[in-house]
């Protein structure tokens, strides 16, 4: 059965996430507060923070926290005139209801997904996508009149290649979500929306801290594999 962090630190999960919630509920508060946001983006704030935790954790209630996170969003980035990002949202609505099920039954024989390392054959065809799918959006955005055509078509792009394989659980996810939130938060501060600008700064640490708590995880998981082989 895969080792998960859940089961390695299972009490710094939960104080962790204690705080994290906390701080993630103070910041919108006092956002709203000083009239810098609304409701609807200060619930999608605190919502996209405890999902992506929920996901370095590799906890499956990542998914339907992430759905409703994906509704309130599409909302907020079609008010901005992003409409490729308010389209991506409900393509994770759709690719959401799909890694719950694959993180649920996914693994051999039914049981919980395990992590696993990208090939190099997905690895071209996602690098195709990727290129292909933001020729192909920028050019309709611009035709619609969408605001920061190529950003928002480039990040649509790597986002949904980055959910692919957040999906099947591979570990390379984490590369694909630096990239995109790195470019997200300067975008989402050009376009005035600062409090999803700094989700996206926290979004880019978890990142960072997710990358290095799945290898573990990983290497914890094929350890076990590796001495039997031996």
């Amino acid at each position: 059965m895969a080792t998960t962090i859940e089961q390695i630190h299972p009490e710094k999960s939960q104080k962790f996430l204690a705080v994290l919630t906390a701080a993630t509920i103070l910041v919108a508060a006092t956002a709203l507060w000083l009239e810098l946001t609304t409701m609807l983006e200060a619930i999608s704030f605190v919502m996209g923070a405890l999902c992506v935790w929920l996901v370095v954790r590799e906890n499956v209630w990542n998914s339907p926290i992430g759905l409703l996170n994906a509704a309130t969003f599409s909302i907020v980035f079609f008010k901005s005139r992003l409409f490729a990002d308010a389209g991506l949202q409900v393509v994770y609505l759709v690719l959401g209801v799909a890694g719950w099920r694959l993180w649920l039954g996914g693994g051999k024989n039914q049981t919980r997904l395990g992590l696993s390392r990208i090939g190099k054959v997905e690895s071209v065809w996602l690098g195709f996508f990727v290129v292909s799918s933001t020729l192909c959006l920028w050019m309709t955005l611009q035709h619609l009149g969408g605001s920061a055509s190529f950003w928002d078509a480039l990040t649509t792009s790597l986002s949904l290649a980055s959910q692919w394989m957040l999906n099947r659980k591979l570990l390379e996810s984490w590369l694909g979500w630096i990239v995109v939130d790195a470019i997200y938060i300067p975008l989402y501060i050009s376009k005035g929306l600062y409090l999803t600008a700094i989700l996206y700064a926290i979004f880019l640490c978890m990142a960072f801290i997710g990358w290095r708590q799945w290898h573990r995880s990983w290497v914890a998981d094929s350890q076990p594999r590796t001495e039997e082989a031996a």
